[in-house]
């Protein structure tokens, strides 16, 4: 088993407290109806949403995947951090036993944020990741961040 790790930064106007309500605190409620083109459900299958929690994605018709399921590993809404583990899904493959989030919010200078988002891949056997693959991962998760980002701009009063 090998570890490929991956980090991303991205910037947003908005305050770490607001985008960690919307995007992770109510992501199953939110997420659906931003983005009914590519997730159809978010359901918490198992826990309260917290540590320990088990959520499953149903992704939309037409997607290359069908549902994934994860493992929240971390919920701190104090230091706006957020870790989960991807468990079980068509987008693991035969490949990869698991995939590791750690996500961040941190203030900004501006009163904006700054999110800070490590991956971690464990790959079985001697398999080697492909960077398109790992690309187009990433870019579904901005996407949806980004969505998140537009809603609490068009709706300032949201997630205050």
């Amino acid at each position: 088993m090998a570890i490929t790790t991956f980090t991303d930064e991205h910037t947003s106007p908005i305050p770490p407290s607001r985008i960690f309500k919307a995007s992770i605190i109510d992501s199953h409620n939110l997420i659906p109806k931003l983005m009914p083109q590519a997730i159809k459900s978010i359901e918490i299958i198992q826990g309260d949403g917290s540590a320990g929690s088990i959520k499953q994605i149903n992704f939309a018709e037409g997607s290359p995947f069908k549902c994934v399921k994860y493992r929240v590993d971390e919920l701190n809404e104090k230091t706006f951090t957020y870790g989960y583990t991807l468990i079980e899904g068509d987008s693991l493959a035969a490949n990869l036993e698991k995939i590791t989030y750690e996500v961040k919010f941190e203030q900004s200078a501006d009163g904006g944020s700054i999110s800070k988002i490590t991956s971690k891949y464990y790959t079985v056997g001697d398999f080697t990741l492909k960077e398109d693959e790992v690309k187009a991962g990433k870019e579904r998760v901005l996407a949806m961040y980004k969505a998140v980002e537009a809603f609490l701009i068009q709706n300032p009063d949201a997630y205050v």
